[in-house]
C-alpha cells in the first residue's frame, strides 16, 4: 500500500502553499473552525475584575460556539457556561458585579460557583435539583494575571503555554500589566482568518508594507522560531530604538530585542514590548470575513508610543489592505497554490501544516 503524501510537503524548499479552496470554501472553513473547541483560548487578564466579579467571554462564543462566563469570588476565578440548566436561556450578557447569578427568563439562580440555589415554581419536582442543574465548568488557567479557557482542551495547559512562560518568565514587569481602555479595538475585516494569520507571521512584508516600523528594526535579524502549536518571531531593534534591558538568565541575553511576536493555533497573538502587552485575538466570523480585536495591558507607560510597539493602528491599517487584497487574489481562477521562502515563510509553512494536517 502506498502511503499517501501530506499536502504540504514537511521540506519548505519542496512545498507548495495551501490550495486556494482553504480561504474560499466555506464546508472547509467549518472543518477547520470545529476543531477549535480543542485549544484553549484568551480570556482576559486579572486587572479586568476591577469593577465587575462577572465577566462574559463573546469572543470565545464567536470562536467556539460555547457562551462562557468568568466569575471571580474572593481570589478564586471560574469558568462557567453561561447557559441556563432550564431552558437555555444565555444568563448573563454583560458584566456585573453580583453575588449570584440570575436567569432573566424564568429566575434560575446560581452561585459564582455554578452551583443552582433557587427556581421559582419547581416545588413538586421529584429528584430536584440535581448535578445536571448546576452550570458546567470548563477548565481555566492562569498566568501572571493573563486568564485563558476551553471547551475540552487536548493538552494541560502548563504544556501548552510551556515555550511562552520559559522564555518570558524573566521579565520582571509582566505582573505590573494593567488594562488599558484606549488601546482597544475591534476590526472586521474581509478577508479569511487563515490570510490574517499568514500575514502576521512573517517578517518578510515588513520592508515592503510597513516603512515605520522597518526603521526601527533590524530586517537582517528578525528571526522565526516554531514549536508544537505556535510560532516565535523575534524583532531586533535597529540602533538607538527602544529594546527590553534583558538580564543574564534571560535565554536572549545580549541582543536587543525590541518584540516578542507569539503565535498560539488558532487565532491568539501575545505582542510583548517594552511598554507591555498587546494582545490579538483572530475570530473567524465567516469564510471571507475576519473580526480581529486588540486588548492592551500597560506595564510602563513612560515606553508608550515608542519603537516597534509604538503605532499599533498604523501597522494594522497597512496590513488590513494587504490581507484584504490577497482574499481578493485567492477568490480567483487564475490562482490555486503557491511557494515559500525557505528563509522568511518558515511561520507561513507551519501553519499550513497545521491546518490541513488537522482535517
Amino acid at each position: 500500500m502506498v502511503e499517501e503524501s501530506p499536502l504540504i510537503d514537511a521540506d519548505i524548499r519542496k512545498a507548495h502553499t495551501m490550495p486556494s479552496k482553504y480561504y474560499t470554501d466555506p464546508a472547509t472553513f467549518a472543518s477547520i473552525c470545529a476543531g477549535f473547541a480543542s485549544h484553549w483560548h484568551f480570556a482576559t487578564h486579572t486587572s479586568d475584575f476591577a469593577k465587575n466579579n462577572v465577566l462574559p467571554i463573546p469572543h470565545i462564543e464567536s470562536q467556539t460556539g460555547e457562551p462562557m462566563i468568568l466569575t471571580k469570588s474572593e481570589e478564586e476565578i471560574r469558568c462557567l457556561s453561561n447557559v441556563c440548566t432550564h431552558r437555555g436561556m444565555i444568563v448573563a450578557d454583560e458584566p456585573c458585579n453580583t453575588k449570584t447569578l440570575q436567569c432573566p427568563y424564568h429566575a434560575r439562580t446560581f452561585g459564582l460557583d455554578g452551583c443552582m440555589r433557587n427556581m421559582p415554581s419547581f416545588e413538586d419536582v421529584e429528584n430536584f435539583p440535581s448535578p445536571l442543574d448546576n452550570l458546567p465548568e470548563f477548565a481555566t488557567g492562569v498566568w501572571n494575571g493573563l486568564i485563558f479557557t476551553g471547551i475540552s482542551p487536548s493538552t494541560s495547559f502548563e504544556d501548552w503555554l510551556k515555550p511562552v512562560t520559559e522564555r518570558m518568565n524573566w521579565w520582571p514587569r509582566i505582573n505590573q500589566l494593567q488594562r488599558d481602555n484606549s488601546r482597544d479595538r475591534d476590526w472586521m475585516i474581509d478577508t479569511n482568518w487563515a490570510l490574517y494569520v499568514e500575514n502576521y507571521l512573517e517578517g518578510f512584508h515588513i520592508p515592503f508594507v510597513h516603512a515605520d516600523l522597518h526603521a526601527v528594526l533590524e530586517h537582517e535579524e528578525y528571526s522565526t522560531e516554531l514549536f508544537e502549536g505556535g510560532v516565535l518571531q523575534i524583532g531586533e531593534a535597529s540602533d538607538g530604538e527602544p529594546c527590553f534591558d534583558l538580564p543574564k538568565d534571560s535565554p536572549d541575553f545580549g541582543r536587543k530585542i525590541a518584540a516578542y511576536y507569539w503565535w498560539l493555533y488558532p487565532g491568539l497573538m501575545l505582542n510583548i514590548y517594552p511598554w507591555g502587552l498587546s494582545v490579538n485575538i483572530v475570530v473567524p466570523e465567516e469564510v471571507g470575513k475576519t473580526r480581529v480585536i486588540y486588548r492592551g495591558y500597560v506595564a510602563d507607560p513612560e515606553m508608550l508610543g515608542k519603537g516597534a510597539g509604538g503605532d499599533l493602528d498604523k501597522v494594522e491599517l497597512e496590513d488590513q489592505i494587504i490581507v484584504e487584497g490577497c482574499m481578493r487574489g485567492v477568490s480567483s481562477s487564475a490562482y490555486d497554490r503557491g511557494r515559500y521562502s525557505p528563509s522568511m515563510e518558515t511561520g507561513v509553512h507551519h501553519l499550513h501544516r497545521m491546518l490541513t494536517d488537522s482535517r
